[in-house]
């Protein structure tokens, strides 16, 4: 079970991070990608405006099945088709929008891996003789990988949940009352507490774990880059055996973070499954009083369950930010390092007129 008290680290400065990110993300020079950061989010609205229609088309058609309203069955078929239409409509924004943004985190990664790789090129001979080749390969390429996960989960899943939120909180106390709206958001606020308290915990764990990876990693890079070193001092066993207990340490840390996961599902799953035992009963009660029809149940179902959705990712979603900033973090680190040998401000291009022979001086030729 997690600890009381589980051991956090400081994260970094978010909005620091992505200030700095921003430029990537909308470019100055690519009006192009602009324009599809805009589409992209329009298609973010309509997709969640169709989620939202469409419980009221699968209540509407539920209604109409009640005794006595046999000869309109048309307009419940007609519900029920409208009720698939927004399912595929839904599924079909998402997609466009996912083929839209694709370019743009694509192009924000490479732009940034760029100036990194230029960067590191200017950096002195004395950074590149520390041989930590293989640590900082590593930084980059989790720090490019991390940019395209980020702003998916940041834009197509934090921010429509919200959005997705404050929809359903209207809809439960315009229809059934600010009670159903009262537990939707207290059991929103205790999902999101559990989610972080385990989640913290776990960062641990797969902080430990990437440490780890890391650290194999930057042993067998290295290793092969100074074979001949190996080699001739005989030093192959030696190297086996760190690159093994490298990785083992790296096997202990992971079997612990993903046993860990175990814990964040049971208790997510409880909470949400209590919410959705007492709105339905709640809603039950009405129905049994007059006050709700039956569509109202399957309305309260289905509104719970699309808002639950995302929330299921919750867990990873926080975890995967919260690592993609350690890894952009680590990466800007890179760029930060400061050069030792550099050209003053407004140093003019170097002008090579000719070349010459060697020069004699006494006996020795220069």
């Amino acid at each position: 079970m997690p600890p009381e008290n589980p051991v956090t680290a400081p994260l970094p400065p978010v909005w620091a991070t992505f200030r700095r990110f921003l430029p990537y993300l909308w470019p100055a020079d690519a009006p192009a990608l602009r324009r599809r950061v805009v589409i992209a989010m329009v298609l973010v609205g309509l997709a969640k405006a169709v989620t939202l229609i469409m419980p009221f088309a699968y209540k509407g058609a539920i209604d109409r099945m009640a005794p006595g309203l046999e000869p309109a069955v048309g307009l419940a078929l007609a519900l029920v088709v409208a009720y698939a239409g927004a399912r595929f409509a839904g599924v079909l924004f998402d997609n466009l929008r996912n083929a839209v943004f694709e370019g743009v985190g694509q192009e924000a990664g490479r732009r940034l891996s760029d100036d990194v790789f230029v960067h590191l090129h200017r950096l002195s001979l004395r950074f590149h003789l520390d041989r930590r080749t293989g640590a900082v390969t590593k930084i980059v390429e989790r720090g490019t990988k991390s940019i395209d996960t980020m702003l998916y989960f940041l834009l197509f899943n934090i921010a429509p949940t919200v959005i997705e939120l404050v929809a359903v909180c209207v809809i439960f106390l315009v229809k059934f009352g600010a009670g159903l709206v009262a537990a939707t958001l207290a059991m929103v606020a205790a999902y999101i507490w559990f989610t972080r308290t385990v989640t913290e915990w776990r960062n641990q764990l797969r902080r430990d774990m990437v440490d780890m990876d890391t650290s194999a990693v930057a042993h067998a890079v290295d290793s092969l880059l100074n074979f001949e070193t190996v080699k001739y001092f005989g030093a192959e066993q030696r190297e086996a055996d760190r690159y093994g207990t490298a990785m083992r340490n790296y096997a202990r840390a992971a079997i612990k973070s993903e046993n860990s996961l175990a814990w964040l599902n049971v208790g997510q799953s409880l909470i949400t499954n209590l919410m959705m035992a007492g709105a339905m009963a709640y809603t039950v009660w009405g129905w049994s009083v007059g006050r709700f029809t039956t569509g109202d149940v399957v309305l309260v179902n289905t509104l719970l369950a699309q808002l639950f959705r995302p929330l299921d990712l919750l867990g990873m979603v926080y975890r995967t930010i919260r690592q993609g900033l350690i890894d952009m973090e680590a990466m800007y680190a890179l760029i930060d390092t400061p050069t030792e040998v550099a050209d003053r401000p407004g140093a003019p291009a170097l002008a090579v007129t000719g070349g010459g022979g060697p020069v004699r001086s006494g006996a020795l030729w220069l």
